[in-house]
């Protein structure tokens, strides 16, 4: 894998934040945002960083403005927002126009309420949606997603607390750009239990090979 460089980011006035970024060969590259409770150089984000990095696309990762500062409680989200957008805009100026945005959990659901706000990108991949927070599934995070023109992937866990199976099946399923891949026995953060009959390492793979050939699909 090529060495991954920084970039520290000015995102608006006086503010910036680290980005982490490998350089790839292929015309598609991934932004990826990390989830509400982790950063950038958590192992679960950099292992999807190296999944992609490996199979040949560049990818960036990147801190939100409160992790940047080392702070637990994520910003509120028209600031999650503003600095995502700018490191998309930095995305596209660094590593080509057809970028696909990847988050997640709360790093997807950014990317798709950019989308829906008109941000250019050539697709999403969601890594464990929140489709609604932990034991409140009459809470939906949906009703922007119809207005997400471009290509998504859901990839969940089919015991994900903040993905109720019958939940994704009624409102994500039905979304005409969406193709859904569950991780049988998977939890938020993918881990699979030992009755399974596989690891948890397993899991992953299978995650970053659906999402591989996802992305193959879009790669022109």
């Amino acid at each position: 894998m090529a060495e991954v460089l920084s970039e520290i980011v000015e995102w608006t006035g006086g503010e910036f934040v680290t980005v982490r970024f490998v350089k790839g060969d292929r015309v598609s590259s991934v932004l990826m945002a990390h989830g509400a409770g982790t950063n950038q150089d958590h192992a679960s984000v950099q292992a999807i960083r190296d999944g992609f990095a490996e199979a040949g696309f560049s990818v960036a990762t990147f801190n939100y403005p409160y992790t940047e500062r080392g702070r637990r409680g994520p910003d509120r989200p028209p600031k999650l927002l503003q600095c995502h957008a700018a490191i998309l805009d930095w995305a596209r100026d660094n590593m080509g126009s057809d970028v696909v945005m990847a988050g997640r959990s709360m790093g997807g659901r950014m990317a798709t309420m950019l989308a829906a706000e008109g941000a250019e990108c050539a697709g999403i991949i969601l890594f464990s949606y929140p489709l609604h927070p932990a034991g409140k599934p009459e809470r939906l995070r949906v009703d922007h997603l119809p207005d997400v023109q471009v290509p998504m992937l859901f990839l969940s866990g089919t015991r994900d607390p903040l993905c109720k199976l019958n939940l994704l099946e009624e409102h994500l399923r039905p979304l005409p750009n969406a193709s859904i891949h569950l991780i049988e026995d998977g939890d938020h953060s993918m881990r699979v239990r030992l009755k399974s009959g596989r690891s948890s390492k397993e899991a992953h793979d299978e995650m970053m090979q659906a999402a591989l050939a996802w992305l193959g699909g879009l790669d022109r």
